[in-house]
């Protein structure tokens, strides 16, 4: 294993940058174990992609999305009425309104529908 560690500090702030070549073996233990050191410190660990970007969760993002709402993204991705979406689900085009309105829940049963019917995780709707 070959690490280096860097630290600056500014006012009030310390900035670490760690950088480690460690076997592929070992690479997540180390990753999750340092994770958890600074959830523990009250830190939480955002995740980059290869540019450095931070990513972000949908909850983040979105937080008042719920169910409904994701299903009429989807419809709107996949360009369809609410009278079309419930034909190819075999339902009545008023569920697919009251679905997205939130005023009748999503069951499991549905969800898994839609995902097999849409190619998309029914996971998405729960």
């Amino acid at each position: 294993m070959s690490a280096h560690m860097k630290t600056r500090t500014t006012g009030e702030l310390v900035e670490i940058n760690l950088s480690a070549i460690v076997e592929v073996s070992e690479g997540k233990l180390i990753e999750e174990t340092l994770k958890g050191i600074l959830a523990l410190a009250g830190h939480p660990v955002r995740s980059v992609n290869d540019e450095g970007e931070e990513l972000f969760t949908a909850e983040e993002v979105f937080p008042d999305s719920h169910p409904g709402s994701r299903l009429r993204g989807l419809r709107g991705r996949e360009g369809l009425s609410q009278r079309a979406m419930a034909e190819q689900l075999g339902i009545r085009q008023h569920h697919i309104s009251e679905m997205e309105k939130g005023t009748r829940a999503i069951s499991v049963e549905m969800a898994k529908r839609i995902g097999k019917t849409f190619d998309i995780s029914y996971k998405v709707f729960l």
